[in-house]
């Protein structure tokens, strides 16, 4: 219904932002990363936006990144995730290392997410980890930023992989077979390569 909000950054609370759209101000609940990315009160500001229309409630989520509405979207369609929880992993994770954890099975990464046991996690793997889009797993045009998102070694050597021709979830799966070898990109991309040869 609503695809996206351009507007003045009216307030900010710890979980949400309330733009002020030609004198109208959109409440829209949002991840501690999409936060991190507001400009301060009184500037301008475009959020992705999703509607959830409950029985007691509708609400505005907002997103900084086309890539994060739509990793919001495939989390949400996930048996026992809810809107809010959905929130609450894309506030925990970056949505690059959310999606490198999915593709390469790594579940454990996902339970460090406050209130997603183990078996959650291995759902969550088990249903999005073909899902995931490869703007979402390189970070290409979402909006990433160094509070965010880890630009580690193994995020670099799958970059370096993808610029090299490989797509991004054949990249990840490499490099999540070796990055238990090494810590240096360079070595990373070596080994991930030798393994696909």
């Amino acid at each position: 219904m609503f695809a996206h909000f351009d507007g003045i950054v009216a307030e900010k609370t710890a979980d949400s932002i309330v733009l002020d759209v030609n004198g109208v101000g959109y409440l829209l609940m949002v991840s501690g990363a999409t936060l991190s990315m507001a400009p301060q009160v009184g500037e301008r500001m475009k959020l992705y936006s999703s509607l959830n229309v409950r029985e007691d409630a509708m609400e505005l989520f907002g997103f900084y990144s086309r890539e994060e509405k739509s990793m919001y979207e495939r989390l949400k369609g996930v048996s026992g995730i809810g809107s809010r929880t959905a929130l609450q992993i894309l506030s925990s994770m970056s949505v690059r290392d959310l999606s490198l954890a999915l593709v390469s099975g790594d579940a454990n990464a996902l339970t460090r997410v406050p209130g997603i046991g183990k078996k959650t996690a291995q759902r969550l793997v088990l249903e999005l980890k073909d899902k995931v889009e490869d703007s979402q797993l390189t970070g290409a045009g979402a909006g990433v930023s160094p509070k965010t998102a880890s630009a580690g070694p193994e995020a670099e050597a799958v970059a370096a992989l993808v610029a090299l021709g490989y797509s991004a979830s054949e990249a990840a799966k490499a490099v999540s077979r070796v990055v238990d070898q090494s810590d240096k990109v360079d070595e990373l991309i070596f080994l991930a390569l030798k393994g696909m040869g």
